[in-house]
């Protein structure tokens, strides 16, 4: 296999400071994989054999229900870690990650992770921040789900993807992946049906277009105030 470039990671914030020799031993622990569209990472409750780091597409983490129902916990996008289950003590992954476009992941064996961790105390520090602003991330959702109503929650979702994603076009920022009417849903604890008459609504009134796995948000801050629940309901 040929050596992977020091390049692909030296720019991502928890490999930032570390001396050239470093970034090579690091990435002579690892194997560049690609993962086609739809394709699974990793699967819930599946061995957590490897830890990886997104270096181009974006990854649907998604969180199979005791009762069998689907929900969409966020999106990673390029330079995030998944997989991280060592970081939370764990041997099994927690949720399952499945490749919303084509991607190419850098995988480290999860054995591995301690020693990373105890050997660049920048990678361990940067890896719990990442584990403990997600379960920060995870405890507004289930607020957000209990307490909002679904309006709010797919308002307040189109504009996470947005911060996190979105590109500058000549109709508004675009969520910069595919992303389906049922994906938003799942994300929202929501049904399909609910999704589609929201979207048309606020298509009718110019605050997004949307299209086939296509959302653009033309009006972020009237969506927001509606996010916020502020909006006039006239």
């Amino acid at each position: 296999m040929s050596r992977l470039d020091r390049s692909l990671i030296a720019g991502i914030p928890i490999f930032q400071g570390m001396a050239p020799a470093d970034l090579d031993g690091i990435l002579h622990k690892a194997r560049s994989q690609r993962i086609a569209k739809d394709q699974t990472v990793f699967e819930q409750e599946g061995e957590a054999h490897s830890f990886f780091l997104l270096l181009d597409g974006h990854v649907r983490v998604v969180k199979t229900t005791p009762d069998g129902q689907q929900v969409i916990v966020r999106y990673i996008s390029p330079g995030e870690l998944m997989g991280i289950a060592h970081a939370l003590g764990r041997t099994t992954y927690p949720a399952s990650a499945v490749a919303a476009v084509d991607c190419v992941v850098l995988a480290w064996p999860g054995p591995v992770w301690p020693e990373m961790a105890a050997t660049f105390p920048n990678f361990g520090a940067g890896t719990y921040k990442t584990v403990g602003a997600r379960l920060q991330e995870t405890q507004a959702h289930v607020v957000e789900l209990a307490t909002k109503q679904v309006e709010q929650r797919v308002a307040h979702a189109l504009l996470r993807l947005v911060k996190q994603t979105g590109r500058k076009t000549e109709d508004g920022i675009l969520i910069d992946f595919p992303i389906s009417r049922q994906d938003i849903a799942e994300m929202t604890g929501t049904t399909l049906h609910t999704v589609s008459r929201l979207l048309t609504a606020w298509e009718d009134k110019g605050l997004v277009k949307s299209g086939r796995q296509k959302v653009t948000v033309v009006e972020p801050h009237l969506l927001f105030t509606l996010a916020e629940g502020q909006a006039d309901k006239g």
